[in-house]
This record gives C-alpha cells, sequence and structure tokens, in this order.
C-alpha cells in the first residue's frame, strides 16, 4: 500500500486541477482493490448535500442520481450522517435500507464507502464498488480510510 499512497501523493501536490488529479486518483485506488466502479463526493456544508466531484464505471444514466446527494441518504449520505465507513456485500440483494434503489443501475455487488478527512473534519467520501460480491475485510477497510485521510489532508475543497 506504501507505494500507492505514494503516488496519491505525488498526484495529490501536483497543481494540474483538482478535477484532473482526482480522475487520475481514481483509477490507482480502484487498480489496488481490484474493483471496477468508484467516486468521490465532496461535502458541501452548508447545504448538507454531497457533490460529485469524480467518477469511474457509473453508467450514465446513472450520473444525474449520484451527481447530488442529501446528507444521510444512500451509502455516501450514511457515511457523512454516521462518520463511519458502510460496507455492502452485495448491493444487488440488499436489503438494509441503506442503498438508495437507482443503486442498483450501477450493476455494483461488494460495496466500501469511507469518509474523506482533513484532520477529524468530515471534507467528503470515498467510495468503491465491484461488479462481484465482496465483503471488504477490516483490512481493506481501513486501507480505503488512510486514502480518505490521504485525500482529506491533500485537498483543500
Amino acid at each position: 500500500m506504501n507505494e500507492l499512497h505514494k503516488q496519491i501523493e505525488a498526484l495529490l501536490k501536483n497543481n494540474t486541477g483538482r478535477e484532473t488529479i482526482l480522475n487520475q486518483v481514481l483509477p490507482l485506488v480502484l487498480a489496488k482493490f481490484n474493483s471496477e466502479t468508484g467516486t468521490i463526493h465532496k461535502l458541501h456544508e452548508p447545504t448538507q448535500w454531497l457533490r460529485l466531484v469524480a467518477q469511474v464505471g457509473l453508467p450514465p444514466q446513472l450520473l444525474d442520481v449520484v451527481k447530488v446527494i442529501p446528507v444521510g441518504k444512500g451509502i455516501a449520505g450514511q457515511v457523512i450522517a454516521s462518520g463511519q465507513p458502510v460496507t455492502l456485500c452485495n448491493l444487488q440483494t440488499d436489503t438494509s435500507g441503506v442503498a438508495q434503489p437507482g443503486a442498483k443501475q450501477t450493476g455494483v455487488g461488494g460495496a466500501l464507502c469511507v469518509p474523506v478527512r482533513d484532520g477529524e473534519k468530515i471534507t467528503g467520501t470515498l467510495g468503491i464498488g465491484t461488479r462481484r460480491e465482496h465483503k471488504y475485510t477490516p483490512a481493506e477497510t481501513l486501507a480505503l480510510e488512510e486514502m480518505g485521510r490521504t485525500l482529506g489532508g491533500h485537498l483543500k475543497w
């Protein structure tokens, strides 16, 4: 994981623009976790809405659904509301109510979403998903949380 952190930190220190950097970081994260889809949302504190700032692998028809998410709704919204990671072994069969009905359009099985933190302050979310059923391990969750801290520590939204 150290090599990936070094790559991400090098990209984050680059001044090519936040959106460009995030669209370079996300595929690296997905490759490390053998995942096909990923999102990064930024928290807009005054409105308590999450805004999509980078994505990989989402179907075009779903982009409108995930562009703006209220805190407390959906997987990313629950991460912000609880301050804790949210993971689903199979989004397609999940009955917990965490995932919104439109989320099944992603074709994602296993999903993991963690807070992006700047120190202790939550500034957004980092989510990954795989088309196969997958239960993310505590080690995988911790590794993705570390990436969320790396992003949050370098990005001053």
